[in-house]
């Protein structure tokens, strides 16, 4: 196993409704957006996995349905998916 980037990744993340904007101070490192298609997108930087973690189960909480996940590059707008099958297997 490799030592794991210590730097804070940028994620999109987007849950089905609109959530009211006086949680957005609960997401104090993202940016908070209602979609007019009827859903809420969150944007920003992320510590690591257990921030990321931290911050699903919070919406888990709030009873958000979860639509999408993605970590953004780092060099621009461009996504890539977060999936099971890029993550590096254990040697």
């Amino acid at each position: 196993m490799t030592a794991p980037d210590q730097s804070p990744a940028r994620y999109r993340i987007r849950i089905r409704g609109h959530l009211d904007p006086a949680w957005s101070t609960w997401f104090n490192s993202l940016t908070v957006t209602q979609e007019e298609d009827g859903t809420t997108e969150l944007v920003g930087p992320l510590a690591d996995q257990a921030a990321l973690f931290g911050l699903l189960a919070g919406l888990r909480d709030l009873g958000a349905t979860l639509l999408l996940v993605e970590r953004l590059a780092a060099d621009g707008p461009a996504a890539k998916r977060v999936a099971a099958h890029e993550r590096e297997e254990p040697r």
